[in-house]
């Protein structure tokens, strides 16, 4: 089975995708991301969150990550420029695993998804707590960023069915 590829045209050339017959409606995305993290980042914990000469990381990372979201369009060629509605993120320490998970969610009303905002949300989340992090220790591995789930549109998906 073959599919066409949206971003293509018929010569063969780059484009942006036409919405502009689209309707809208309410479209939500979920990604997730891992950090495999050294013991001594965890030393640093302080209720809830990781403090350094920084500042609190974690904060830091939400409000990293909530400007990647609304910034999406400047840094991927042919995503469209969205009116964001909603994005939060949850970072959760798994401390027997040596992890912190991020999650972020994006909510819009629109005639695209939202998807590459949700990832690249959580991945510029993931890159801030390395970088405020990288003072401790540079062993740090940024993981498994994947989609988790995305409704609106034409395909409702989620983990497991992707």
């Amino acid at each position: 089975m073959t599919h066409k590829l949206n971003h293509i045209d018929e010569k063969n050339n780059p484009k942006m995708v036409d919405v502009s017959e689209k309707g809208v409606t309410h479209r939500l995305a979920t990604a997730s991301c891992e950090i495999k993290c050294d013991p001594l980042i965890f030393e640093q914990l302080s209720n809830g969150d990781i403090k350094t000469k920084k500042g609190p990381v974690f904060h830091t990372a939400i409000t990293a990550g909530t400007m990647a979201v609304k910034k999406t369009s400047d840094i991927i060629p042919f995503c469209h420029p969205l009116i964001i509605e909603a994005c939060d993120f949850e970072i959760k320490i798994i401390e027997e695993l040596q992890l912190i998970s991020i999650r972020c969610c994006v909510k819009i009303s629109g005639k695209t998804g939202v998807e590459m905002e949700a990832l690249t949300g959580v991945t510029v989340a993931a890159l801030t707590i390395y970088d405020m992090c990288k003072a401790i220790t540079h062993n740090m591995v940024i993981k498994e960023a994947r989609l988790i789930e995305k409704s609106g549109g034409k395909r409702t998906v989620k983990e497991g069915n992707i």
